[in-house]
C-alpha cells in the first residue's frame, strides 16, 4: 500500500509540530511549508485538515501560529492514516467500467483484509512515537530559525 501525498505530509507536519512542543515561537503555516520544502498551498490544506481532525491548533494575530492540539501527541498514527486515506478499496472494483470479476473476486478482500492489517500495525504508535530521537533533534534543525523581530528604534 502506499500513501497519498498528502498523508505523508500531514505525518510531518505533525511530527514537525510534535517535535517543537517545547519551542516558545509558534510556526506560520509558510514556515512549516519552507522547513518540509513543499509549496505552501499544500501545506495550508494539510493544516487546515488536520485542524479540522483535532490535531493541530492555528492561532491567528499577533503571537500567533501552527501548535500541536493537546491531545494531538497522543493520536494513533494508525487512527490518523485511516481519516486521512480513507477505508476504501485499495483497487477500484466499481470505477467505470467496473471490474468484470468483482461478483466473484476473491483478490478484493485479501487486499482489504490485508489494508487493515497495515492500519493495526500504525495503530499502536502515537505521533509522539515518531519524534523520538533520532528524529526529533533532526525535526528541529529543519526549516526557518524562528527569531524575534529586530527592535524599533525610537
Amino acid at each position: 500500500m502506499r500513501l497519498t501525498k498528502f498523508t505523508d505530509l500531514a505525518l510531518r507536519v505533525a511530527m514537525l509540530l510534535a517535535a517543537r512542543t517545547e519551542e516558545a515561537e509558534l510556526l506560520r503555516t509558510r514556515d512549516v511549508a519552507e522547513a518540509l520544502a513543499v509549496p505552501y498551498s499544500h501545506a495550508a490544506k494539510v493544516v487546515s485538515r488536520l485542524q479540522h481532525l483535532g490535531v493541530v491548533e492555528a492561532r491567528r494575530g499577533r503571537g500567533g501560529g501552527l501548535a500541536l492540539a493537546g491531545s494531538g501527541a497522543d493520536v494513533s498514527v494508525g487512527r490518523l492514516v485511516r481519516e486521512l486515506e480513507g477505508e476504501g478499496d485499495v483497487v477500484g472494483c466499481d470505477d467505470e467500467p467496473p471490474c468484470p470479476l468483482r461478483r466473484a473476486c476473491r483478490l478484493r478482500s485479501a487486499l482489504r483484509t490485508a489494508q487493515e492489517a497495515f492500519f493495526a500495525s500504525l495503530d499502536p504508535l502515537t505521533v509522539a512515537d515518531l519524534t523520538a530521537a533520532p528524529t526529533g533533534p533532526v525535526l528541529l534543525g529543519l526549516g526557518p530559525t524562528v527569531t524575534s523581530p529586530p527592535p524599533v528604534s525610537p
